[in-house]
């Protein structure tokens, strides 16, 4: 399965990004508006500054609790992993997992096409799964 499979299956197609400049409390309440851990920085909505998130808004304010009043920029991850539509899943997981990363932007000729989450990762695994499941439940009670 390749990742352009899994950002056709998604609900929602839209890339929920921030600017650089946004404010940390800006930041906090798009996440929890919008039910994500982490949002995509750009500039202009198709370019990629960077990624923030949750776990970046911890990493500050146990660093500094005056954190809420800087920008994104100052807590942003500016060497983001990506990958393009046509990598596998299992490359993607693989990376995921040594990097320690639950979010990565998919990019096609260097702009933001997607956001490929843990979770959706995960979906697609057990979506995988449940058809092998009922295609080997077809044939063993085919008779």
């Amino acid at each position: 399965m390749r990742i352009h499979d899994v950002l056709k299956g998604k609900a929602i197609h839209e890339v929920l990004t921030i600017s650089p400049d946004a404010g940390v409390r800006d930041l906090l309440g798009l996440l929890a508006e919008h039910n994500v851990g982490a949002l995509v920085v750009s500039r202009d909505g198709g370019s990629l500054d960077g990624i923030v998130s949750e776990r970046d808004v911890v990493r500050a304010l146990h660093r500094d609790p005056g954190a809420l009043d800087r920008t994104v920029a100052d807590l942003m991850t500016s060497d983001v992993h990506t990958c393009d539509a046509h990598h596998t899943v299992d490359d993607l997981m693989a990376v995921m997992t040594e990097q320690r990363i639950r979010h990565v932007p998919v990019l096609a000729d260097g702009r933001l096409v997607g956001v490929i989450s843990i979770g959706d990762v995960v979906k697609n695994r057990i979506q995988e799964l449940e058809f092998e499941r009922d295609q080997l439940d077809s044939y063993v009670h085919q008779s």
